[in-house]
């Protein structure tokens, strides 16, 4: 907690020299602790809430494990330890599994990632005359069936994107949805036209983003015209010579959000009703 090697040094000295620890932990669970530093073991009593009790050996640095607490509640014991094990488990699968995927699509300029988690078991047959309905060919396939059953709890799912938003990515989402997997049967309807149904089944799915903004075009392209006013524009200046070519500047073209969301006064004269 004082050494100068501890990550974000969050405890520091007043104007006295003294150190004041404790701050936002409540009498009863510091009362609790304080046993730990007797018996190296924290006897938890019925009242306490576990994750308050969690948050305040993290202060200490005590480590919270099941040969330091001891406790009634087995439940809450192991639903936070759990949790540890989810996160460590959950960052070897983003380097190992996550991480290739993402930095494969930012090579190919994409500024997000869909990834759809199928078990090894998995198959994906699609008709190539026939796809599914737009948008899952643009999923990333990632077969995993250890990954599958990480993301089967959602206690796991809530760890994950909490340690994407650690890791500084934007625009998480992570659920359950439907992914077709191959075509069931395929329907004619009328005037010859092929319906083809797929077999959906049920698979995780990661969606996030590594920029600040998402959808929003930041591009302004110039362009340079000839002027149709040219020969009203030459007579106006006797020093310009008749050959001389006048180039006007074109207006920004911008996105149609941006023109949409512009102050009136902004707007370009061409872009006014008649």
């Amino acid at each position: 907690m004082f050494g100068p090697g501890r990550e974000y040094n969050f405890t520091r000295p007043n104007e006295k020299g003294e150190y004041e620890i404790a701050e936002g932990i409540s009498s009863a669970v510091f009362r609790t602790v304080l046993d730990y530093y007797k018996t190296g073991i924290i006897n938890c009593p019925d009242g306490i809430s576990i994750p308050d009790l969690r948050d305040t050996c993290d202060y200490l640095c005590i480590n919270f494990d099941f040969n330091t607490i001891k406790c009634q509640d087995l439940s809450a014991l192991l639903h936070e330890l759990s949790n540890d094990g989810a996160h460590k488990q959950f960052d070897s699968y983003l380097e190992e599994l996550i991480l290739p995927i993402m930095v494969d699509s930012a090579r190919k300029g994409e500024r997000e990632c869909h990834i759809v988690v199928l078990t090894d078991e998995d198959t994906v047959d699609w008709d190539e005359d026939h796809p599914p309905p737009m948008g899952e060919e643009y999923s990333q396939i990632l077969y995993s069936s250890k990954l599958y059953r990480f993301f089967k709890y959602i206690e796991n799912r809530d760890v994950a994107k909490a340690v994407l938003k650690e890791r500084g990515l934007k625009n998480i989402r992570i659920g359950i949805e439907g992914y077709p997997t191959c075509k069931e049967k395929v329907k004619r309807r009328p005037g010859g036209r092929s319906e083809v149904i797929y077999n959906y089944v049920q698979r995780p799915f990661i969606q996030m983003s590594w920029e600040k903004e998402e959808g929003k075009s930041r591009h302004v392209d110039f362009q340079c015209v000839r002027s149709k006013s040219l020969t009203n524009l030459v007579t106006v200046g006797d020093d310009v010579s008749e050959d001389h070519e006048v180039i006007m500047h074109h207006p920004p073209q911008v996105d149609e959000l941006d023109r949409l969301n512009a102050p009136f006064s902004q707007m370009v004269v061409n872009d006014l009703p008649d």
